[in-house]
């Protein structure tokens, strides 16, 4: 008979004891080891496998089939995905309650069962009656997409085989359960083993799978972090509820590149992918203030074009406050002490507050020159010309060091209309001539400010 056994879980990192603490010795965090029961299997149960099973395959023996995909006719999505989703993967997508998570996966359905292929949403958080109101809002037509509110894996499980979807979705892998495991759903036993079980049915069945995860406080998806090392891609989606745009980025993908990013607009009617991030970011800047500046990064393959705002304001307080956002908050520390010790700029008098606008996040070195260029504006109240735009890292020495796709960016910047492009002296030679553009190149920070004040 197999012996019954008590362990303790932590809910945010998956860190499991014999015994109960009241802080997690791996996260630090308090209160999250929770009771569950496992049932341990007996070694005469156990299987003893020999080596003469195990099946050995020679590298250039294997052939190299491309793997199969299925376009969802959603550029940004597809951007992201590399192609579109593959058949039998397993992918995660998680972000923040009311980010936008169920609508995207809606959306995919349309176009999905567009294509003549069957779809099996599965949702543990609303009714059926909750999707149909959700899908006549968006305007979903495909009669291909078939529909099942169940919590219970075991019952999703035999729809599946049932049904066999050429693609499933699973809103949420936090809500499901099994029903031989004694522990509550949501907990990193059932979180686990449910995915375990979602990957074999796709690798085993050539079904892809689509399942949506919580997020903690932290941002980070709820429950073991094993869950991302076993799908084969993980989506995160980004961006304020308070603000329209969405940021589709992939942490994770086996099948292709993680550096690229989908952009979509929060609408009435769902999604709408944003075909020209740069023109959306720059829309209602400014023109003629100071503290604002506009810089060029580079997401995977795609320049966009972002507004960076300063404000340097005199405090009557012994301690200035500092605050970034958009970007490092470290990195804009750094950046501060190199213009006083460098440039010569007395910040200790002075509040700093740095922001992306539009509520993007980048972290690129290349912004580094426009945060310097926009906190000197703002500290002498000197606008920076509408028509330029600054790139480049900035060294703790002060020196401007060299930054990648300097092409692409300059031909984004002509494209939408700017005529000066203020980057790093080492770059300029890499510039092809006749991009419309006037190029200024700068070793140090000096020369940066003398250039663009």
């Amino acid at each position: 008979m197999a012996k019954v056994k008590t362990k303790y879980v932590c809910g945010e990192c998956g860190y499991e004891t014999g015994r109960w603490m009241g802080k997690c010795p791996s996260c630090g965090n308090f209160g999250t080891l929770n009771e569950e029961i496992e049932e341990s299997v007996s070694s005469s149960a156990r299987r003893n496998v020999s080596g003469e099973k195990a099946k050995i395959y020679s590298l250039k023996n294997i052939e190299n089939d491309t793997e199969e995909r299925t376009a969802t006719k959603i550029e940004e999505l597809d951007r992201v995905l590399s192609g579109g989703i593959v058949k039998g993967s397993l992918t995660l997508v998680g972000g923040d309650p009311g980010i936008g998570k169920s609508t995207l996966l809606l959306q995919i359905c349309q176009s999905i069962g567009q294509q003549n292929k069957k779809i099996l949403y599965v949702s543990g958080e609303e009714s059926v009656n909750q999707i149909k109101l959700r899908a006549v809002r968006l305007g979903i037509t495909t009669e291909n997409l078939m529909l099942l509110s169940e919590t219970s894996f075991n019952i999703a499980e035999a729809a599946i085989n049932k049904v066999l979807p050429n693609m499933v979705i699973i809103d949420s892998i936090q809500t499901m359960y099994m029903e031989e495991l004694t522990s509550a759903p949501g907990s990193v036993t059932q979180v686990r083993e449910c995915t375990a079980r979602m990957m074999r049915i796709a690798k085993g069945k050539g079904i892809s799978i689509m399942i949506v995860g919580h997020v903690t406080k932290d941002g980070s998806i709820a429950g073991p972090r094993i869950l991302e090392h076993m799908v084969d891609t993980v989506l995160y989606f980004e961006g304020e509820r308070q603000a329209s745009y969405r940021v589709l980025r992939a942490v994770k993908n086996r099948f292709g590149s993680t550096n690229e990013i989908g952009v979509f607009e929060m609408r009435d009617n769902g999604l709408v992918q944003i075909d020209n991030p740069s023109e959306y970011m720059l829309s209602g800047r400014p023109v003629g203030a100071s503290g604002s500046v506009i810089t060029c990064s580079v997401e995977g393959t795609r320049p966009i074009l972002t507004e960076v705002q300063a404000l340097i304001s005199y405090t009557t307080f012994n301690m200035p406050r500092r605050m970034a956002t958009g970007m490092d908050f470290n990195r804009a520390i750094l950046l501060t002490a190199v213009l006083e010790k460098r440039a010569g700029y007395q910040f200790g008098s002075y509040d700093s507050y740095v922001n992306l606008a539009g509520g993007i996040r980048i972290n690129e070195p290349s912004l580094d020159c426009a945060v310097v260029a926009a906190m000197a504006s703002s500290y002498k109240n000197i606008a920076v010309d509408a028509k330029t735009v600054i790139f480049g890292e900035v060294g703790l020495t002060g020196e401007i060091r060299a930054v990648s796709h300097t092409q692409k960016r300059v031909l984004e910047c002509a494209k939408l209309g700017f005529e000066r492009c203020v980057m790093p002296r080492a770059n300029v030679k890499e510039i092809k001539k006749n991009t419309g553009i006037n190029v200024v190149g700068v070793a140090n920070i000096s020369e940066l400010l003398d250039a663009v004040l």
